[in-house]
């Protein structure tokens, strides 16, 4: 029995290094998700490329430690007798020794509250990318005068009229 335990904590160990990536790697793409609210607003095109590339670079490295963790997860849930579905976390912490127990802990809320804030500042880019969409095809509809808009112009006496024909601006006074 205490080789098992011994085997649980070496993989616990495994676990939290993995762990430790995925955190970083949150704070990375929170980070990255800023630079590219930053760089839309700033039109700036070859930086955008660039972070693309970047973030395109470094997705296999995340894969990688994605199934490190499902790996390090079945071998858990075998060690403690579940299925690999019902390993979590939690489940883990409640079968800890004290001070593993405490670090597992910490990882889990420090990834929570990361995660939470992933999640808003993925609205938030995804929100801003809309509405430059929304935007971007209002002004095609303005300048290349797409599915026959009709303008709205109001006389000197208030009352509206609809002109087709124009395409910019009138210019009549």
């Amino acid at each position: 029995m205490k080789a098992t335990a011994i085997s649980i904590e070496d993989k616990v160990d495994e676990l939290l290094i993995v762990l430790d990536k995925d955190i970083r790697h949150i704070q990375q793409s929170l980070s990255q998700l800023n630079e590219l609210r930053s760089l839309v607003i700033k039109r700036d095109d070859v930086s955008l490329g660039k972070l693309l590339e970047l973030i395109q670079g470094k997705s296999d490295s995340y894969l990688r430690n994605e199934h490190k963790r499902q790996l390090i997860r079945k071998d858990l849930a075998s060690a403690l007798g579940c299925g690999p579905e019902q390993m979590t976390l939690s489940r883990l912490e409640a079968g800890l020794p004290k001070e593993k127990r405490e670090q597992v802990a910490e990882r889990k809320t420090k990834l929570k509250s990361l995660i939470g804030e992933l999640k808003k500042e993925h609205l938030s880019t995804a929100l801003l990318l809309s509405e430059c969409s929304r935007f971007n095809r209002m002004l095609l509809k303005g300048v290349f005068n797409l599915e026959n808009t009709r303008t709205v112009c109001y006389g000197s006496n208030g009352a509206t009229k609809q002109q087709s024909d124009m395409a910019f601006v009138n210019l009549q006074f």
